[in-house]
This record gives structure tokens, C-alpha cells and sequence, in this order.
């Protein structure tokens, strides 16, 4: 069901879940590649500066134990050299070079000492990471390939000189290289948790907007709509709880209106009926005794003739005159049935049951219920198909009031013998129509049909047996519940129809 459009929904959950998601996963990456690209070259300087310290350690370790000749310190320096790319030049006052992890021992020799008698252009403060009394540990340019160098230089306990240098070239290479790696998977990430965000926020809201859907109809008083999961009860999570919960709201919803209407229909009732008893009494009391007046009069009449002994010789007169008094009875019998019901309807004891109920299975049953009279006047019996159309009403109520209609239908019928109900829907009302071919009714007589004991041809109803009460039995059905109900006259044929309530 289509909801007004001033309950359209302007900004969608699914749609602020996929921003907030996409946002989320956007700032993520991008605070990654902020910080990597502000504070990785400085994670690195620090790494490098800690690993040059570690060398000066060891170098100025073995210096002082004596063993920075040795075969296994220069296998250690290597090492330290290799893991750390550093090279390391230690000479003693002289000069003279004590130990040298660079072939091109000589260049470092001169920075050294341009270093240790301060005739650098780049000892500045700005340049230096770290001073002490014993070594200086900074970042300069080299002279001859322009790039940027990591020195410590200073003395070894032992009185040697030292230099520790590394190129940060390379640093700034690897820095380059992984925030051009990073931007490539954070692309890849925000257009792979673009993907998810759509996924994820379909799952998550699919089940909300089929509450919201539930709510919708339940808004509309229908109720047939039910929330229902896959999910094992183990499993259930919070919107299996809210369906559920809504569910059980819809049958206590339903229950409560067929409450409330039935109890509102009873009050009604109640009110109008205290003005109509004494004026229905006498209405009444008048019409059954000039409708049974003919029958009683019929019977005792052909009754006497039997008693007299009229034709006592002639069998058959005597089966005809009993037979008329049989039917006779019988038509009183069915008359004074008709009138208790008009009687309950009318005074109000007959108490209406609203509920809700399918009317278009309803009518289908009583086709097939009443297929054997229409089978035996030869009637085509037409109705289209047509979807579930549920009404609130007394579902016995509404049946009698098919009843009358049909058989009121199939006693009058005429010409191509074709009876055609149809429904239309409209707002919140369904109209039921019952039309059958033959002549219209007088339009003298179409304010008469609903009054009790009326009948338009007395010979025919007569024929079939009617009391002309089984449109004021109508009537008082409909009034009952409050709704609309007419005839309509066409040129083939007569409609009569109903109204009834669908929320």
C-alpha cells in the first residue's frame, strides 16, 4: 500500500547508513594517509637515530674493552653496518684511521673533521637531533651528491674520534613509496566498503522498512499483514523482538475495533429503537392479521368442504383440497418465520456481531450453496473474479441479505435468464449488486419495496409462495448496521444492491 505523500520518506535510513558508513571508511583512510604522510619520515628518522646510537654503543664498547681490532667486532660491525646501511670511521688523534666500515674512508675522514673544528655550513641548531658531551647527532647535506645524511660524530671514551652516517635517501623513498602504496589500498578499501555500506545497509533496513510497511496498513486498519523471520529463536535480534511485538499489536488492534464497532453499533441501536417499538407494534399487529387473513380463510374454508363431505366419492378432489390446505399452512409457516426474524431485527433483539471476513468468499460459497435453483430454472449465474475485499459486518447477517436478494432474483427472472453480481470498491466501501434480466419494477412501486407485506405482482408472488417481507427483512439488516441499500432499474432487468464497510 502507497503511502500519502505526506508520509513520504525524505531521508531514507538506508541512505544515511550508506553516508555514515562511506564517511566512516573515508575518514579512516584518509587519517591514514595523513598520518603516514606527516609522521612516517619521523617514525624513521627516530628508528635511524636509535639504531646509529646502538652502533655508537657497541663501537664505543669495544674501543674501550680493546677489542674494536678484532676479527669478530669487524664481523659484529658488518653486521650492525648492513642491517642499519650506516658506515662507521673511528680514528685516533693522529688521524689515523682505527677502524673503517667505508672504502671511501677518507671523504668521511675530512666531514669528520670539518665537523669535530666546526667548519660545516650545515652545523646549525636547526640540523642537530641530539647533542651531548660526548657526540653530536644531526642531519646534513652532502657536498658532493646533494643529499641529506644522518651523522653522529664526537669522541670514544677511549680518546679515538668517530663518525656514524647514513643515508636518508633512502628513508624518504620508502615514505614516498608507501604513501603512494597506502593511497592505492585506500581507494580499494573506500570502493570496497562503498560496496559493503550498500549491502549491509539493504540488509539492515529491508526488515525496518517491512515494519515500516506493517505500520503503514495497521495505520489503515488492515491487518492481515504479519512480520515474519527466518531467524530460529536462538538467533532472533532486536527487529524480530519489534516485529513480533508489532504483530501481537495488530491482534490486540483488531480485536479492540471489532470490540469497539460491534459496542458502537449496540448503542446505536439501543437509541433508536426505544422511539420505534410502539409505532412497529401496531404496524405490525395490523399487517400479519391482513396477511394471514387469505391463508386462514383458504384453509378453513377447503377444511369445512372436507368435513362436509363434499365429493366424498371423488378421491382426487379430496387429495386437491388437502393439498391446498398443506400449501397454505405451509406459506403461514414461512411467513410467520420471516416475521419473528423482521420482528427480532426490528426490535432489537436480534444482536449484530461485527467482524472482519472476506465477502468475496463468502458470496462464492452461497453460489455454490444455491447452484441447485438456479440449475432448475435454467439461470446463468455470472460473477468475475476478483482479489480478497474484507469488510467489517455480521458475516450470518449479510448472508440472509444474499439470500433474499438471490431468491428475489431467481423468482423474477425473465428473458436471457442471466443473474450477474458484481463488486465495486470505492474509498472505503464496497457495493455487492445482484442484477437479473426480465422487466423492470414500476417506478411507482420503487419507494414501496422496502415496506413490509408490499408486493409489486401479488399474483406471481403468490405463484412462488412469497410474503413480500424478505425485503423489509433487507431493510432491517442494513439499518441494523448502518449502511446503504437500493434498486436500480435498467431496461433487460432490475439491480438490487448493498454496502459495506472495508476498514
Amino acid at each position: 500500500m502507497k503511502a500519502n505523500n505526506q508520509n513520504k520518506v525524505n531521508r531514507p535510513l538506508r541512505r544515511d547508513f550508506m553516508l555514515t558508513f562511506i564517511i566512516l571508511v573515508v575518514g579512516m583512510v584518509g587519517g591514514v594517509l595523513f598520518l603516514n604522510s606527516t609522521l612516517l619520515e619521523k617514525y624513521y628518522i627516530r628508528n635511524k637515530s636509535e639504531a646509529i646510537v646502538s652502533a655508537y654503543i657497541s663501537v664505543n664498547d669495544a674501543a674501550t674493552s680493546g677489542d674494536i681490532t678484532s676479527d669478530e667486532f669487524s664481523v659484529e660491525l658488518v653486521k650492525i653496518c648492513a642491517q642499519y646501511s650506516i658506515d662507521v670511521v673511528v680514528a685516533d688523534e693522529n688521524s689515523n684511521v682505527v677502524k673503517s666500515s667505508s672504502p671511501d674512508y677518507m671523504y668521511i675522514m675530512k666531514k669528520l673533521w670539518q665537523n669535530m673544528l666546526g667548519l660545516s655550513d650545515s652545523d646549525t641548531d636547526s640540523d642537530k637531533i641530539l647533542s651531548t658531551d660526548k657526540y653530536v647527532l644531526q642531519i646534513s647535506e652532502d657536498e658532493k651528491t646533494k643529499t641529506d645524511y644522518m651523522e653522529m660524530y664526537g669522541f670514544l671514551d677511549n680518546g679515538n674520534v668517530f663518525m656514524i652516517r647514513s643515508a636518508l635517501e633512502g628513508i624518504k623513498d620508502s615514505v614516498k613509496i608507501s604513501n603512494t602504496f597506502m593511497t592505492y589500498v585506500g581507494g580499494f578499501v573506500i570502493i570496497i566498503g562503498i560496496i559493503l555500506a550498500f549491502f549491509i545497509s539493504y540488509r539492515i533496513t529491508k526488515p525496518i522498512m517491512r515494519l515500516t510497511g506493517i505500520s503503514e496498513q495497521m495505520k489503515n486498519l488492515n491487518f492481515e499483514a504479519k512480520y515474519t523471520t527466518k531467524h530460529k529463536n536462538s538467533r532472533k535480534n532486536e527487529l524480530d523482538l519489534l516485529g513480533e511485538n508489532i504483530n501481537d499489536l495488530s491482534n490486540s488492534l483488531e480485536k479492540t475495533i471489532s470490540e469497539l464497532k460491534t459496542a458502537n453499533l449496540e448503542l446505536r441501536k439501543e437509541i433508536n429503537n426505544k422511539e420505534k417499538i410502539d409505532e412497529m407494534r401496531r404496524e405490525f399487529l395490523s399487517n400479519v392479521s391482513h396477511e394471514l387473513k387469505t391463508p386462514i380463510a383458504l384453509i378453513q374454508g377447503y377444511a369445512e368442504g372436507l368435513q362436509d363431505g363434499i365429493n366424498d366419492d371423488d378421491a382426487e378432489s379430496r387429495k386437491f383440497y388437502c393439498d391446498v390446505i398443506v400449501d397454505e399452512a405451509g406459506k403461514m409457516n414461512t411467513m410467520v418465520k420471516q416475521l419473528l426474524t423482521l420482528n427480532q431485527l426490528e426490535f432489537g433483539n436480534d444482536n449484530i456481531q461485527m467482524e472482519r471476513f472476506d465477502i468475496v468468499e463468502v458470496i462464492k460459497n452461497y453460489i455454490k450453496s444455491a447452484d441447485i435453483l438456479a440449475k432448475q430454472k435454467d439461470v446463468k449465474v455470472i460473477m468475475d473474479d476478483y482479489d480478497k475485499i474484507y469488510v467489517w459486518a455480521d458475516e450470518f447477517k449479510v448472508e440472509e441479505v444474499l439470500q433474499n436478494y438471490y431468491s428475489n432474483a431467481i423468482n423474477h427472472i425473465d428473458g436471457e435468464k442471466i443473474i450477474n453480481i458484481k463488486l465495486r470498491k470505492k474509498d472505503n466501501i464496497v457495493r455487492i449488486s445482484i442484477f437479473n434480466t426480465g422487466s423492470p419494477i414500476p417506478e411507482e412501486s420503487l419507494s414501496h419495496l422496502w415496506e413490509k407485506f408490499y408486493k409489486v405482482d401479488k399474483a406471481r408472488t403468490r405463484e412462488y409462495g412469497g410474503s413480500g417481507v424478505g425485503l423489509s427483512i433487507v431493510k432491517a439488516i442494513m439499518d441494523s448496521m448502518h449502511r446503504d441499500y437500493g434498486v436500480n432499474n435498467y431496461e433487460n432487468g432490475v439491480e438490487f444492491w448493498f454496502e459495506l464497510e472495508t476498514k
